[in-house]
């Protein structure tokens, strides 16, 4: 006979809110009565579906995660000379940080671009300056992630073309490009186009590098930003892989076979301060893609049911008061990404809640990673923390809330009607204005913040972007015009705009565009001639 399961303890407790950052209770303690009734089926092993434990069977044994730091500033050149000193200082991976006007699709002196050109990143309006940002940089041996969405068809053009001046064809280049539209209507906002034609031209980077650019990875499913408007780890998880298969299903839509895209498919999730509830959102995120792409979608190849995501520390959690602190909570948050099986990782650097990083900041930051990688001994083994009752719980309950919202988006219509309805945008905001009530009532601590505060700090040397670069970046911008062939351009445009009205793939006559030398705004503001603007509904 099965001996009774044992009553949980009554524990002493102090008075404290006794729950996850996103709200969700934890329990006084966490016994076998937690565990999943067929671990073999819901855990497995590293490397074997459904995943849970890792993409890969050796996972941090066979490869270290990526080390990059996003890094991007002022004009091409400064970009250029941090990307450098990151790689020298045993950075792996590059990681782009492109300014606002760049991603809202606006050249460099147009009207909106006045006073923000360089500031939150660099500056890239044609491929001259795609040429020097990567001059001396060999992109057969690196791989780069580009930060971008709305005309990341555009860039990624531009970085085609200079691996083709470098002698590096599409098929050898390497990385990741963001791509992802659908948050961008959900937290981010920037945007160039309605949700229909913006998803045509995602579309259209699957379809054309599943046929010329078999490592590189067009689209970057993103939770991070979901994270960073304030949602929680739950809504992260399940908007962010709902947004996933609303692509698969547009290149299903198109004809494409889904072995033959969905391995290139890869993720990027926020890695917050709440230790344990990030390891879970990551394992649970494994299993239900893994599942999903078997099931739902018919995938036959493992590469296609393994998913690999890319980690950022949460700019979110860092604090203007007492900087230094955020030392602390970005390895933390490196650390469960860790744990968490990432594939590649970028750590924030302490100083980035007063403004971009110092040298000194970015070196600290990637010295953290290396630090976790060479001296803590968490990649010695793959998923450490697998049969864990509190961790097996959460992720099991962290996948029942990604299904719960399934549900709800699928009777809206999908994912494009759900955000045409604000759903996600709606559930965010609400979520957002719990935590916040919650810090300013003291229910939940931030050190520095709302306790432990400490009067007359000192202040903290910030990088400072010197306004002259905003001068230096329009000059170029002119100089590209004055020297390019102004017909070439008007015909490579004016192919575009014919293409855009067509059901052609974009990605060749935006190539030619580039080759031409027209700028980003110039094909953005092409493409809109035929496709239109987008204006969003408040959401109260």
């Amino acid at each position: 006979m099965a001996a009774e399961p044992k009553a949980r303890p009554e524990l002493t407790e102090r008075e404290a809110e006794f729950s996850t950052m996103s709200g969700h209770p934890v329990e006084p303690l966490y016994t076998a009565e937690d565990a999943p009734a067929d671990p073999d089926s819901a855990i497995g092993r590293p490397g074997e579906y459904p995943f849970t434990r890792g993409p890969y069977e050796s996972m941090y044994r066979g490869k270290l995660w990526t080390m990059r730091q996003f890094a991007g500033f002022g004009t091409v050149e400064e970009t250029n000379e941090r990307f450098h000193y990151l790689l020298d200082h045993g950075q792996t991976g590059l990681s782009t940080a492109f300014d606002m006007p760049t991603l809202m699709g606006y050249d460099s002196d147009h009207t909106r671009s006045l006073g923000e050109v360089g500031r939150e990143g660099v500056a890239v309006d044609s491929l001259d300056d795609m040429e020097q940002l990567f001059d001396g940089i060999p992109l057969g041996g690196v791989t780069t992630s580009m930060t971008i969405n709305a005309p990341a068809a555009i860039l990624l053009a531009f970085y085609v073309l200079v691996g083709e001046k470098q002698g590096v064809p599409p098929e050898k280049l390497g990385g990741t490009i963001q791509t992802d539209i659908l948050k961008e209507y959900i937290a981010q906002k920037e945007w160039c186009f309605p949700i229909e034609p913006a998803m045509r031209l995602v579309t259209d980077m699957i379809e054309w590098c599943s046929q010329h650019m078999p490592r590189w990875h067009p689209v970057s499913i993103s939770g991070y930003h979901i994270r960073e408007a304030g949602s929680t780890a739950q809504q992260e998880l399940a908007f962010t892989l709902k947004d996933g298969f609303t692509y698969v299903e547009r290149a299903l839509e198109r004809g494409l076979d889904v072995d033959d895209f969905a391995p290139r498919l890869s993720f990027f999730f926020n890695a917050h301060i709440d230790f344990f509830e990030e390891i879970a959102k990551y394992r649970a995120a494994r299993r239900i893609w893994a599942r999903e792409m078997k099931e739902t979608y018919g995938a036959k190849r493992e590469e296609s049911m393994r998913l690999r995501f890319h980690a950022q520390t949460a700019g979110v959690s860092l604090t203007a008061q007492q900087p230094l602190n955020n030392v602390v909570r970005t390895s933390l948050e490196a650390l469960a990404a860790v744990l968490g099986g990432t594939q590649s990782l970028h750590t924030n650097s302490f100083d980035e809640a007063l403004a971009l990083p110092t040298e000194e900041a970015v070196r600290v930051a990637l010295r953290t990673q290396q630090v976790i990688a060479f001296e803590s001994g968490a990649p010695n083994t793959p998923d450490p923390l697998a049969g864990s009752y509190f961790v097996e719980k959460l992720t099991d309950e962290m996948e029942e809330a990604a299904y719960g919202y399934f549900a709800r988006i699928d009777e809206l219509g999908g994912m494009v009607e759900a955000i045409r309805r604000n759903f996600p945008q709606r559930e965010i905001a609400d979520a957002a204005f719990t935590y916040q009530r919650e810090v300013d009532e003291r229910k939940r601590i931030v050190v520095g913040v709302n306790d432990f505060t400490q009067e007359g700090e000192e202040p903290t040397p910030i990088l400072r972007i010197d306004p002259a670069l905003e001068r230096k970046q329009v000059d170029r911008l002119q100089t590209t015009r004055a020297r390019r062939d102004a017909a070439a351009v008007e015909t490579a445009l004016v192919e575009l705009r014919r293409a855009a009205a067509t059901e052609e793939n974009l990605m060749p006559p935006i190539i030619e565009a580039v080759r031409a030398r027209a700028t980003e705004g110039e094909m953005i503001a092409a493409m809109q001639e035929v496709f239109g603007t987008y204006t969003e509904s408040p959401v109260f």
